[in-house]
């Protein structure tokens, strides 16, 4: 369910918190979204299981005008409340808009869909107690480098994109701090990425990717620049029937230098589902079984340092974004013993 104010000091309220009277073209509305995780691992030295808020944020869209609208989202999660999206926009037409504040790098698909529509539970397939993947910790899935290596989470800048009007082809490219987001610039140069999307038929997108992300050297102190590039493919969409998403990634590992030089990283990821629709019920809309295959190395150079992430899962869709889904994860290094982990999560949209 949606929440939509218009115009005057309530929906000032529920925006900034004062009562400054909207124009009356103004409308503002509220949603979000509540998630709780149980997750295990078998990892020595680790609580088997734990219970987590995994999510809860507010969502919040603002529009004043067809030019001028915006965007917060705050995250309540753990025991820390921070801002994670908030962004002023403005629709010169479909060939160009301007998004001005903090959101996704335009980079990669996996982390570019929406938490509420991602297929898998975790994007890194996260198993608390493993630490295995050179530079950027955890283990070495898809989503750990694009999360580690800052080619996609949340940063704040300037994004310019836009398409035809048919949505056949589509663009964004960003200029942003590269330090992260609600995290102060730390030497004064700038981070770049930018996405092309080709979409030939309905449902079928194929985009490639490029991003210089800039980093202070340990060795050096000097500011450096730390290149990738991808491609990634999607076929279906988070309705029904068969659904793929697929990409791959290679660049620079900056995290993990090697004599005072970044090492190459590649990996590639792709999930597979299908979406079973059901006979009307209020328990059951849909059922949708899942696996994902992630692969990844953190320095091409350094042989038997990488792994397999193995994830068979299945979603129970109550009614639209409102679901129950389990995944195991499984964690395959190219050296060591394997890892697993249980996750059940629940999806509460409104």
């Amino acid at each position: 369910m949606r929440i939509r104010l218009a115009c005057p000091a309530a929906a000032a309220l529920w925006l900034a918190g004062v009562a400054a009277p909207l124009s009356a073209q103004t409308t503002v509305t509220v949603g979000g979204r509540f998630n709780t995780q149980f997750n295990t691992t078998s990892a020595q030295g680790q609580p088997w299981s734990e219970f987590l808020i995994r999510r809860a944020r507010v969502d919040v869209t603002v529009t004043v005008s067809d030019f001028v609208s915006g965007f917060v989202q705050p995250e309540f999660a753990g025991d820390r409340a921070y801002l994670r999206v908030a962004y002023a926009r403005l629709d010169f037409g479909p060939a160009l808009y301007a998004m001005i504040g903090q959101y996704k790098r335009p980079f990669d698909l996996f982390t570019l869909t929406s938490s509420l529509d991602i297929l898998a539970i975790e994007r890194t397939g996260d198993l608390r107690g493993v630490d295995t993947c050179a530079g950027v910790g955890g283990l070495c899935s898809y989503g750990r480098f694009m999360e580690q290596l800052e080619l996609s989470p949340p940063d704040i800048g300037v994004i310019l994109g836009g398409g035809d009007r048919a949505k056949r082809i589509t663009y964004a490219v960003s200029v942003m701090n590269g330090a992260g987001s609600n995290v102060p610039d730390e030497n004064g140069a700038k981070s770049f990425s930018g996405r092309l999307v080709i979409s030939p038929a309905p449902d079928v997108h194929l985009a490639a990717n490029v991003a210089a992300h800039d980093y202070v050297s340990v060795a050096t102190g000097a500011t450096e620049y730390a290149s990738a590039a991808g491609g990634d493919l999607e076929i279906g969409n988070f309705h029904r029937g068969f659904h793929l998403q697929a990409g791959f990634v290679a660049g620079d590992n900056w995290r993990n230098p090697v004599a005072g030089e970044s090492t190459t990283f590649v990996t590639g990821q792709a999930i597979v589902t299908y979406k079973f629709r059901l006979p009307p019920s209020p328990y059951a809309e849909a059922l949708e079984p899942l696996v994902r295959v992630s692969v990844g190395n953190p320095s091409t150079a350094t042989s038997q340092d990488g792994g397999l992430l193995l994830t068979p899962g299945v979603v129970w869709y109550i009614t639209g974004r409102n679901k129950l889904a389990a995944n195991v994860d499984v964690w395959q290094p190219q050296q060591g013993a394997a890892e697993w982990g249980l996750k059940v999560q629940s999806y509460l949209s409104f």
